[in-house]
């Protein structure tokens, strides 16, 4: 289904809800990572990707004070008034998103006693580490500015929507998401430097793709498994100060410095900096060959990346492992690693345009047959970021 198609479905549903007609229609896109595993909150680069599947949001001014919030993927309807803005539970939790990004602009100075009606629609796979909330939260801050007048740039945009998740939802977020959906732009990749939050456009090649292959796999540890990782890359930052004590960050330290830490360190912590060390670097250097235009040394970097990610930081899982390798003997494929947090999850693949049908069932098919399930997969152009569309 088209954007247009989507802008229309969007309108009338507002229509059918409110029984009457949006001001204003805005869009903001997933995201993948693209590379940069795990360097983030470790004051590291990260690189990822603004992609052609999004959140779009309709919005019109009230008389009154009311909040109504509509969406196409709940039967529930919540509703706040301007002197409530207590969170939602249950089954209406989903409302604390665009909740979240009132509430947040009311801090940024925004003032007014008229309420909103809000509908959103999606073609955005749920659950799939594309970063929906992120567009949520972009597309409605948008939205929600310009309904009221308020002048917001793309940073402003970014910060407000990280301080959605960080402050209103207490999920601590890096800059990734809601830069790619900020500041993404149409084959082109976001590149950011977590220390500063600058952000940077690199050019992606207009004649490649990023297909993102779901492995399906969500492990009941996960939220233990990140935290013994931050753990160990806290860990290993504050030994490094121990040598070197103006470090403010373990992606800043030199790998050599590994080699001078006391020789009870654990095992573990040496290669989680060893990880991302190695990543920061490895994010520099796909920066440079992307702007050389070098798509073959890309793609090794990629698959170098998911190598220190499964031996390194062990946040693969034998799933994507296999993933990884199908997609390595898979025509028109450059490269592939695993994207996000790990232990399951998704692969994303740099892929030519001539990967199509054949070759995803080449991959589904080699898949299932290794781990008995079928992947999801999705085929991804790199996408302009956070828009106001027309409403008519």
């Amino acid at each position: 289904m088209t954007s247009s198609q989507i802008q229309h479905r969007l309108t009338e549903y507002f229509r059918s809800a409110y029984g009457t007609d949006c001001d204003l229609l805005a869009r903001a896109p997933g995201r993948v990572e693209f590379i940069g595993n795990h360097t983030d909150y470790n004051g590291g680069l990260v690189m990822g990707a603004a992609i052609d599947r999004s959140i779009f949001a309709a919005v019109r001014k009230r008389d009154d004070a009311a909040l109504r919030f509509a969406s196409e993927f709940s039967p529930e309807r919540p509703e706040r008034r301007l002197d409530d803005l207590s969170k939602f539970d249950g089954e209406q939790s989903w409302a604390n998103y665009p909740l979240g990004v009132f509430a947040t602009l009311l801090n940024e100075g925004l003032r007014t006693e008229n309420g909103f009606d809000l509908a959103l629609a999606s073609d955005l796979p749920a659950g799939a580490g594309l970063s929906s909330s992120a567009a949520l939260e972009t597309g409605v801050g948008l939205a929600l500015a310009s309904l009221y007048g308020l002048e917001i740039s793309k940073a402003d945009l970014v910060r407000i929507g990280r301080a959605v998740e960080n402050d209103f939802l207490g999920v601590p977020t890096g800059p990734l998401d809601q830069s790619c959906s900020g500041f993404g732009e149409r084959n082109q990749l976001v590149f950011i430097d977590c220390r500063t939050l600058n952000v940077e456009l690199v050019p992606f090649p207009a004649e490649c793709r990023i297909h993102i292959f779901n492995s399906g796999i969500s492990h009941a540890l996960v939220d233990s498994l990140y935290s013994k990782r931050h753990d160990e890359c806290r860990e290993a930052l504050r030994l490094l100060r121990q040598n070197q004590s103006d470090l403010e960050h373990l992606a800043d330290a030199p790998e050599s410095a590994l080699d001078a830490l006391p020789s009870d360190t654990p095992a573990d912590v040496i290669k989680r900096a060893r990880h991302v060390i190695r990543e920061n670097q490895r994010v520099l250097t796909t920066r440079t060959a992307l702007t050389e235009g070098d798509i073959e040394r890309t793609g090794r970097l990629l698959i170098e990346s998911h190598e220190s990610s499964r031996t390194l930081f062990e946040n693969s899982c034998p799933e994507l492992d296999t993933l990884v390798e199908i997609l390595a003997e898979t025509p028109h494929v450059h490269g592939a690693r695993l994207s996000g947090g790990g232990f399951g999850g998704t692969v994303i693949a740099l892929t030519s345009e001539a990967f199509g049908a054949d070759e995803t069932r080449r991959v589904q098919d080699a898949y299932e047959k290794a781990h008995g399930r079928r992947l999801e997969t999705l085929a991804c152009n790199v996408a302009d970021g956070a828009e106001l569309l027309p409403t008519d």
